[in-house]
């Protein structure tokens, strides 16, 4: 009975320690590689951004960070995503300011946008550029206001779809100049482009990394930039906010990283200094500049905030306008 006793109390320490070890490797985060789900299909801006980063963050982990593309939706299929994984850590999504706008033209959202996720941090802010065809007589952000209040109703311009921001940009700007503009969706940023170069349309929104090759290569003539000064690698491009009238403009589309509400903050917070190590990382933010954004580095208190402050503000945009919804 006492061999038995034995034998009993060494198997129950086995198991105590099996127990304790099982535990002790549940807690260090983390123990295998981490998802981190990009709303877009590869090769996109957002996606570039990320791949920059991804490599970074898979060093510091000690685990690989794994890419995984879910477009379609306007982001709302790769958000999902995200908002139904398990908050353990090995989830996480990015996002951009599709999220903001989505609520407003997508009432039935599978998902809260504010309470199905935490806010880790804040990635880039991407300035973009008013652009015509270099052999368009519009030369300066005035003269194109000048031709189309000149002309109401006949001077179309170029988004890549309704809901989108190169649209909501060019109709937050059209109604604070006072001008009406024909508004003509394209499905990519490559053929609205083809087509601003062309003259087949007289302007467009895009961003400085697709503007700048183009406007070197003698295609574009940028008119201004969306940020609220002057972009450092532009001096001589002035801002739309420069322009008389139009001093409350300011208009840039942003990435962050989320996670699903429900993962435990010591994990959130230290993906967030580790991204933050990242975007203040020499190298890392030389390579960004050169894809035409500005890393902005934030806490996850600092990126909740900001997305509060950008839901406001981009439906205040939205009615203001009357976009509409569905690109």
């Amino acid at each position: 009975m006492k061999r038995f006793s034995r034998a009993a109390q060494h198997l129950a320490g086995l198991l105590l320690l099996a127990l304790a070890t099982g535990a002790a490797a549940q807690g260090a985060w983390p123990n295998k590689p981490v998802r981190l789900v990009v709303p877009y299909p590869p090769g996109g801006g957002t996606d570039a951004v990320v791949r920059v980063l991804a490599p970074k963050l898979s060093a510091a982990l000690g685990q690989q960070v794994l890419i995984e593309n879910r477009g379609g939706a306007s982001t709302i299929i790769g958000s999902d995503l995200v908002a139904k994984a398990a908050p353990d850590g090995y989830t996480f999504g990015v996002i951009t300011d599709s999220h903001s706008i989505n609520p407003n033209f997508h009432p039935s959202l599978p998902y809260d946008s504010m309470k199905s996720f935490k806010p880790v941090g804040q990635l880039v802010t991407v300035p973009f550029a008013l652009v015509t065809s270099s052999s368009s007589p519009y030369k300066s952000l005035q003269q194109f206001i000048a031709g189309a209040k000149a002309a109401p109703g006949q001077v179309p311009y170029a988004s890549i779809g309704d809901g989108s921001p190169h649209y909501l940009a060019m109709e937050w700007m059209r109604l604070l100049a006072g001008i009406q503009l024909v508004h003509v969706p394209y499905k990519g940023v490559g053929p609205a482009l083809t087509d601003v170069m062309g003259g087949q349309v007289q302007a467009m929104f895009t961003g400085l990394s697709t503007a700048i090759p183009q406007a070197k290569a003698g295609r574009l003539t940028l008119l201004a930039v969306s940020s609220p000064k002057r972009d450092p690698t532009l001096p001589d491009v002035p801002a739309v906010a420069e322009a008389p009238g139009l001093s409350e403009f300011e208009y840039r589309a942003w990435y962050g990283v989320v996670a699903p509400t429900g993962t435990p903050d010591d994990i959130a917070n230290r993906m967030s200094t580790e991204l933050r190590k990242a975007l203040t990382d020499p190298e890392v933010v030389e390579r960004l500049q050169s894809l035409g954004v500005d890393p902005e580095p934030s806490t996850p208190a600092q990126f909740a905030q900001f997305l509060q402050r950008d839901a406001v503000r981009m439906t205040k945009i939205i009615k203001a306008t009357g976009a509409k919804g569905g690109g």
